[in-house]
């Protein structure tokens, strides 16, 4: 079993997967790792730009499913205790993977990484911003990004996640909902170096807040139980 499986959802990234994928090889030094690539339905050359290796594996969907699907795939498929989330566009650095995961040593479950220094347009800093305003305290989960898909978490919690539309935006809500231990640390935010972004401001919105509502509304009906532990009478 590997000490790390690194989920990397990709969608349309042909120009930036083999960078990341060095970029990955350098953080990860001295671990042993897998990296899982998910294909999201790319349209042009992702999957044949993923070089062959021994720690990777790819996931190919047969068309565009969106960034929850391929990121909650991603964990379903880790043989690691713990698992990492990283953006395939390069504006999450790779660097940051070691210091999330110190943070996992030392007794945290989830460990979010937020965009201390945003390199994106100012629309999208308000907008984001705003969003997760309301979000954090609607769900009570306290994290200031969301959005930041850099993430570590113990494989445990992974049990803890529902696959719906949208379900990474809520995360943190999800693992702290179900009991765990979350901590923030900031990370490194990088300009974007091709393509262009996946998201649109115009919809998002309103997806988003009926995805609020119903992850407050699943975390207010979560059963909570223990099992009593008789062998030792």
């Amino acid at each position: 079993m590997s000490d790390v499986s690194v989920v990397v959802p990709l969608y349309n990234e042909e120009q930036s997967v083999a960078m990341l994928q060095r970029e990955l090889a350098d953080a990860l030094t001295g671990l042993d790792y897998e990296i899982i690539f998910v294909d999201d339905g790319s349209q042009d050359k992702t999957g044949a730009r993923i070089a062959a290796n021994p720690r990777t594996r790819v996931l190919h969907f047969e068309k565009n499913a969106g960034q929850s699907a391929a990121i909650f795939a991603g964990l379903q498929a880790v043989r690691s205790e713990v698992a990492v989330l990283i953006d395939g566009d390069l504006q999450n650095d790779p660097a940051d993977i070691p210091r999330l995961l110190a943070e996992i040593s030392r007794g945290a479950d989830l460990v979010c990484g937020y965009r201390a220094r945003r390199k994106d347009t100012l629309l999208k800093r308000i907008t984001s911003r705003v969003a997760n305003f309301v979000r954090s305290r609607f769900t009570r989960d306290g994290v200031r990004d969301t959005g930041c898909t850099l993430k570590a978490m113990r494989r445990d919690c992974i049990g803890a996640l529902v696959p719906f539309k949208g379900m990474h935006r809520f995360i943190p809500a999800l693992v702290k909902g179900a009991g765990y231990r979350l901590v923030e640390i900031p990370v490194n935010h990088r300009p974007r170096r091709f393509g262009q972004s996946k998201y649109n401001l115009g919809n998002r919105a309103l997806r988003a807040t009926v995805d609020m509502f119903g992850v407050r509304w699943l975390l207010s009906r979560r059963l909570n139980y223990q099992v009593r532990d008789d062998s030792a009478r």
